[in-house]
């Protein structure tokens, strides 16, 4: 899929989620906002809302960890749906390079929430992408232990 496409799709995914946080949308509801999308779109669009409505809470705590000074009833209902988003691709989304989701969802803030959100964006995915690398590191490190030990 292009990367257009994929600019399309999150896009799309991010107004059904911000629908979704704010009026609680059925299903139903979802479906109908992701058929809008183009057919080349929707299959990802769909992967994402999916994913980040069956992961929410998941998503919500590792967003709560590093924003200490933040709850997330406070963040803007547009931030948060990015900041779900983002995190769930960072996450799960192993074909998307960590930069580009990042990359891809400041653009997304400075696109649909105000002038200080894709600092806002960036800062927290960074912080979340450089623990989840640091985890990575120190497990793999621990592997190469037990190696050199057998």
């Amino acid at each position: 899929m292009p990367k257009r496409n994929r600019t399309i799709a999150r896009e799309i995914s991010l107004q059904a989620l911000f629908q979704q946080d704010l009026t609680d949308s059925k299903k139903e509801d979802l479906d109908d906002l992701l058929a809008e999308a183009a057919k080349g779109e929707r299959g990802y669009a769909r992967a994402l809302v999916t994913g980040v409505l069956e992961n929410k809470q998941e998503l919500d705590s590792r967003i709560s960890e590093v924003t200490a000074n933040w709850k997330l009833e406070r963040i803007a209902a547009v931030d948060r749906a990015i900041l779900r988003l983002g995190l769930y691709e960072l996450l799960e989304m192993a074909e998307v390079p960590p930069k580009v989701v990042i990359n891809e969802s400041v653009e997304l803030a400075k696109k649909f929430s105000t002038e200080k959100s894709g600092a806002f964006v960036n800062g927290v995915l960074d912080r979340i992408y450089q623990t989840m690398s640091a985890g990575r590191e120190s497990s793999s490190g621990k592997e190469n232990n037990h190696d050199s030990e057998a």
